[in-house]
């Protein structure tokens, strides 16, 4: 393993990185745009309501945990197109479980949603 010293430049290029990757997945993927859609009217409901320190932390953490969710899956789904275009059972059902961990997450964070924001719209 290569040892090598702090560097603040190399750090700086992995944010950049990671923002290009971030930056590339709601370009490309429509999924994505429509979770940007769902984060921003998330927060707007977050400002307009006035949610509490506790519910701005379960918020947050949905939304990330949907996010993150997300660029799992595509990275999965975009690896397994890398391997092979052709239909093969084993990678429809690698691409099947990924989708399945974002359904869960967004499932989850809307049940979290709407468990915040009903009693406050009521």
């Amino acid at each position: 393993m290569e040892n090598r010293r702090f560097s603040l430049m190399h750090q700086m290029k992995s944010f950049r990185y990671a923002f290009a990757g971030i930056r590339q997945l709601v370009l490309s993927e429509h999924n994505a745009r429509i979770h940007l859609t769902a984060t921003i009217a998330v927060i707007a409901m977050s400002l307009v309501f006035s949610v509490t320190k506790v519910e701005a932390i379960f918020i947050t953490a949905s939304i990330g945990f949907v996010w993150v969710a997300e660029l799992f899956n595509t990275a999965i789904e975009k690896t397994m197109d890398f391997i092979t275009k052709e239909k093969h059972p084993e990678i429809k059902l690698i691409k099947d479980f990924a989708a399945g961990a974002v359904l869960i997450a967004s499932v989850t964070a809307l049940i979290i949603g709407l468990i915040i924001f009903i009693p406050k719209i009521v």
